[in-house]
């Protein structure tokens, strides 16, 4: 489960700029794939290409071991939205 709003279990990601992965996703792009949006949270992101997303779990101590995920969008069966409601009186 990614968690793009709240705190807790799951870090809070935010927007990143998708330059700054550039080097780091260069070897495990296919050709004509494309970072669209990168969303980053204390150590970990998610990124999304044109062609799949891809999970980073930055791993150790020093954050130099890495798990990447890929998905592609082919293979996602469900896609959940939660918001907070409105209060109405």
């Amino acid at each position: 489960m990614i968690d793009f709003q709240s705190g807790g279990l799951f870090a809070r990601l935010a927007p990143s700029d998708p330059r700054a992965l550039a080097s780091e996703l260069a070897p495990i792009l296919v050709d004509g794939e494309a970072v669209h949006l990168v969303f980053k949270g204390m150590r970990d992101s998610v990124v999304f290409t044109n062609k799949r997303l891809i999970a980073i779990n930055v791993q150790g101590i020093t954050g130099k071991k890495r798990d990447y995920t890929s998905l592609p969008y082919s293979k996602i069966q469900g896609v959940e939205y939660r918001n907070c409601g409105t209060v109405r009186p």
